[in-house]
């Protein structure tokens, strides 16, 4: 089934279901004068027209037009908001229904047993402000992940926090003790819509002055052009021995541009490549680099996505590791952390330490210093923070940006600095 069909269906599908709720909260306030009532229908038939409407022309409208990004934004986190709760709401509803039947037929075999008809009300006195009462909870109910949804919008998407961790390697050279190095990860910036704040991230990562800097994929959320307005900005994240960055799976445009492959496709895979050398990243593609310091050194190698499932496996790490073992340490960048139990513990003992992102912690848990829990845990075993299994390590980073649900509750966006130890 293509594209356009599905969202058709979904379309009609999703219709079905406000019409539903709209009947339901209709019933609950009964009592409105006919006025009321119909600017109340005018407004409710109106938004969901926005709301389709919308949703249509974000995925269709060419994504250079003025204001694109920001108005997709927009439309798209209405529409999330507004079918959460409608969700939310939805149990209360059924219940009630099930409640209406169960009466109905009840009344009904009242009937036939009696013969004698059974006043309006006995079974609807009471019935029907329970109705009322189970709906209002609906309500209140659907307010609550609105509260805490729409909190995470205006406080949590751009609330940096520095994760400080110690990265015990055994074979570290003494050249590299103490070294610190800064990961981010995620930055989707065709979700941004407030640069300021955008920079204050990366100023704080500035501040932690790393010795050299890894970004774990995920430039973009489908085109290249989405950097910008803020390839300035993430042109000022240096330091002294590098930054060393790789692809995560947005950036090859699939989700835009479709699997196959095309001339479009490809132009925007070379323009989100460009990016990465126009703001002095080094992007690696199924390869390394030697860090020297004080003439020791340490590989940091990195690969094209490789993914679970439906994700993309562009990844070679054949060629990644090919002249390394004669590093004492290697570390390894690889967006997607489910690469590190598939292949890289099986076949790639010589692996230190791998790098990730991609999960975002779900945008939604809890992460304290000691508990970590989110619903993205039941998708990927390693989701967020530090893994070991035997001599081999693995760090997921949250995400420095966000996608889909612009925000956060609970899981909030990373900076990671690492200080470098010998065991």
């Amino acid at each position: 089934m293509g594209r356009l069909p599905a969202l058709i269906i979904l379309s009609i599908f999703l219709l079905a279901f406000d019409y539903y709720c709209y009947r339901a909260v209709l019933s609950v306030f009964n009592k409105w004068r006919p006025a009321t009532k119909k600017l109340f229908s005018v407004i409710w038939w109106t938004y969901t027209g926005i709301l389709v409407i919308g949703v249509f022309s974000a995925i269709y409208v060419p994504s250079y037009l003025p204001l694109y990004l920001s108005l997709r934004s927009i439309i798209l986190v209405a529409f999330f908001l507004t079918l959460i709760c409608k969700i939310v709401m939805l149990p209360f509803l059924l219940i009630d229904d099930l409640r209406r039947l169960i009466i109905k037929m009840n009344r009904s075999l009242k009937k036939k047993d009696t013969s004698v008809a059974v006043k309006e009300t006995e079974p609807f006195g009471e019935p029907i402000s329970r109705s009322s009462f189970i709906v209002k909870a609906g309500l209140i109910t659907a307010a609550i992940p609105l509260t805490s949804l729409t909190w995470g919008i205006s406080s949590g998407a751009y609330d940096y926090k520095i994760k400080r961790r110690t990265l015990v390697l055994p074979n570290l050279p003494r050249a590299f003790e103490g070294i610190k190095l800064g990961q981010i990860s995620d930055i989707h910036s065709g979700s941004f819509y407030n640069k300021r704040a955008v920079q204050g991230g990366v100023d704080m990562l500035l501040a932690e002055k790393p010795d050299f800097i890894f970004f774990t994929g995920d430039l973009v959320n489908d085109m290249a052009t989405e950097m910008r307005d803020y390839q300035d900005l993430f042109s000022k994240v240096k330091a002294p021995l590098g930054v060393y960055s790789v692809l995560g799976n947005h950036d090859y445009g699939d989700y835009h541009f479709g699997g196959a492959p095309s001339a479009a496709k490809a132009k925007n895979l070379q323009d989100v490549i460009k990016t990465h050398k126009i703001m002095g990243w080094d992007l690696l593609m199924n390869e390394h680099r030697r860090l020297k310091v004080d003439g020791e050194e340490i590989g940091v190698l990195g690969i094209e996505n490789w993914g679970m499932g439906r994700f993309p496996k562009y990844g070679r790490m054949d060629l990644a590791t090919k002249d390394t073992a004669d590093l004492p340490v290697k570390l390894l960048l690889s967006h997607d952390p489910s690469h590190w139990r598939q292949e890289v513990l099986k076949k790639y003992q010589q692996i230190d330490a791998m790098f990730s992102g991609h999960t975002h912690g779900m945008q939604f848990g809890v992460r304290t210093e000691h508990y970590q829990w989110s619903p993205i845990q039941y998708i990927y075993k390693e989701w967020a923070g530090l893994y070991r299994e035997q001599n081999q390590q693995l760090y997921v980073n949250v995400g420095y940006g966000f996608l889909g649900y612009p925000g956060r509750v609970g899981i909030l966006p990373e900076i990671t600095i690492f200080e470098l130890k010998r065991a």
